[in-house]
C-alpha cells in the first residue's frame, strides 16, 4: 500500500479542535481547565506535539468524551511515522511497505517502537544539521575562532623572534615579553568566552538564530511576551505589520465561508492580488502551510501545513515551487509536491515585483506559496525534502550540497 493510498483518518489533535469547535470554547478556556498552556493546546491541535497519556485524560475529560475517542486517530499517527521510518531507511535494506498496515495492526507495540527510534533518530539529525549550520555560518563564533588564530600566531612570532635573538638589548626583551603577557592574557580570555559559548550549545534556546526563534513563536500560538531576542522581536513586529496590512486590504468579513476555496478563483472574485489571498487564507486555515521568499530566495516567513514534517535549518528545498514561480514573477505555479515522509501537498505559488524606490533603486521580488494536504490525490508529485544537508533524496536533479548523512 504506497503511502498516498493509506486510508486517511483524522488524527487526535485535530478531533480535539473539531471537539472544541463544537463546544464553542475558546483555546485559552479549555487549555487552562486542561491544566495546560494555550500554546501547547495549539501545537497538540495542529499534530506538532505528541498526546500524552495524561494530557489525553484531562483533555477527555475536559471535552466530556472518552479517551478512545480521542485516540481514533492513533493508528493513521502510527502509520503516518512507519512512513517516515520507510522514507529514512537506508539504500540496501527492502522494506516490505505494502505490508506497513498489518504490520501496525498485529505487532503495533514493536511497530510503536520503530517509529519512536525514528523520531529519535530524526531529532538526533535535526540537531547535528542545525549545528553544523550555525557552527559554519554563526558570526560571533567566525569571529572568536578568528581572534583566538590571531592571539596564536602573534605569540608564536614574539617566541620565534625571542628564540632567533638570543643577542637583544634588554629593552627590547622586556618589549617582547610585555607582548607575550598581553597576547597571552587575550588568549586566555578568548578562549574562556569561545568554550562558554560551545558550552551553551547544550541549551536548544542559545542554538536558535532570529528566524527560527520567530517561527517557534509563532508555532506555540504567538505568547503574550514574545520571541526572547531583539532580533526576532523585530520580526515578529515585522510580520504583525503585514498581516495588519493584508487584513485592512482583505477584510475577515470577506473571507466568510472562503477556507478551502480556489484560491485563483477567489483572487478574481475579490479583485485582489493572488499573493495577498494566499497570505489570507494561510491565515484562516489551520491546517496550510505557508512559505515567503525574497527574490534571492531568502526565507521570510514559513509554516508548516499539517502533518508537514517542521522545516529544517537551512536553505529550503530547491524542488518546491515558489522558487519556479520566483523565475516567472506574475504566473502561477500550481504543482502536487510529495515529501520524504509521502505526505502530499497542492502547493500554488506566485511571486511579484516590488515598486523600486527609485528609477536608480533595483527592482527586488517576493514569492509567496501555499500549500494545503490532499488526502488522496494519484498522478506524478514533485518529489521534495528537507533542506540538502539532512535531505535522504541522493538522485534528486536540485540538490546544492551533499548530505551530511552516511547511508
Amino acid at each position: 500500500m504506497s503511502p498516498q493510498n493509506t486510508p486517511s483518518r483524522i488524527s487526535a489533535g485535530a478531533r480535539i479542535r473539531e471537539l472544541r469547535l463544537a463546544q464553542g470554547r475558546a483555546q485559552a478556556e479549555m487549555a487552562h481547565a486542561a491544566g495546560i498552556s494555550p500554546a501547547y493546546l495549539n501545537l497538540i491541535e495542529h499534530d506538532r506535539r505528541s498526546l500524552t497519556a495524561p494530557v489525553r485524560a484531562r483533555l477527555a475529560e475536559v471535552l466530556g468524551t472518552t479517551e478512545e475517542e480521542l485516540e481514533a486517530g492513533r493508528e493513521e499517527s502510527l502509520l503516518a511515522g512507519l512512513r517516515v521510518a520507510v522514507a529514512a531507511a537506508p539504500d540496501n535494506i527492502a522494506v516490505e511497505a505494502g505490508r506497513m498496515a498489518e504490520f501496525a495492526t498485529r505487532m503495533p507495540g514493536w511497530a510503536g517502537l520503530v517509529v519512536a527510534l525514528t523520531q529519535q533518530a530524526d531529532g538526533l539529525e535535526r540537531r547535528l544539521a542545525g549545528l553544523s549550520d550555525r557552527m559554519t555560518r554563526n558570526p560571533y563564533l567566525l569571529d572568536t575562532l578568528h581572534e583566538v588564530l590571531s592571539a596564536v600566531t602573534s605569540l608564536r612570532s614574539t617566541a620565534s623572534i625571542l628564540v632567533q635573538e638570543p643577542e637583544m638589548t634588554p629593552d627590547w626583551r622586556a618589549r617582547f615579553h610585555g607582548n607575550l603577557d598581553q597576547d597571552s592574557r587575550r588568549l586566555s580570555v578568548t578562549a574562556q568566552a569561545l568554550v562558554a559559548y560551545l558550552e551553551s550549545f547544550e541549551q536548544d534556546a542559545a542554538l536558535l538564530p532570529p528566524q527560527e526563534e520567530f517561527e517557534a513563536w509563532i508555532a506555540e500560538g504567538r505568547p503574550a511576551e514574545g520571541p526572547a531576542t531583539d532580533a526576532a522581536r523585530d520580526l515578529a513586529r515585522d510580520w504583525s505589520e503585514i498581516e495588519a496590512a493584508d487584513r485592512a486590504a482583505l477584510p475577515d468579513e470577506r473571507l466568510v465561508g472562503a477556507e478551502g476555496a480556489d484560491p485563483m478563483r477567489l483572487a478574481v472574485q475579490q479583485d485582489k492580488p493572488l499573493d495577498l489571498v494566499l497570505r489570507r487564507l494561510a491565515g484562516i486555515e489551520p491546517d496550510s502551510g505557508l512559505l515567503i521568499c525574497d527574490g534571492a530566495g531568502g526565507v521570510i516567513f514559513r509554516r508548516p501545513a499539517r502533518g508537514m514534517g517542521a522545516f529544517r535549518a537551512g536553505d529550503p528545498c530547491a524542488m518546491l515551487p515558489i522558487f519556479e514561480a520566483l523565475a516567472q514573477p506574475g504566473a502561477p505555479v500550481e504543482r502536487l509536491i510529495e515529501t520524504e515522509t509521502g505526505q502530499r501537498l497542492r502547493a500554488l505559488a506566485i511571486a511579484r515585483r516590488l515598486p523600486a524606490a527609485s528609477i536608480a533603486a533595483p527592482v527586488l521580488s517576493r514569492a509567496v506559496m501555499l500549500m494545503r494536504p490532499v488526502a488522496e490525490e494519484d498522478g506524478p508529485a514533485i518529489p521534495v525534502g528537507p533542506t540538502c544537508r539532512i535531505c535522504p533524496r541522493s538522485d534528486c536533479p536540485g540538490r546544492r550540497v551533499a548530505s551530511i548523512l552516511q547511508r
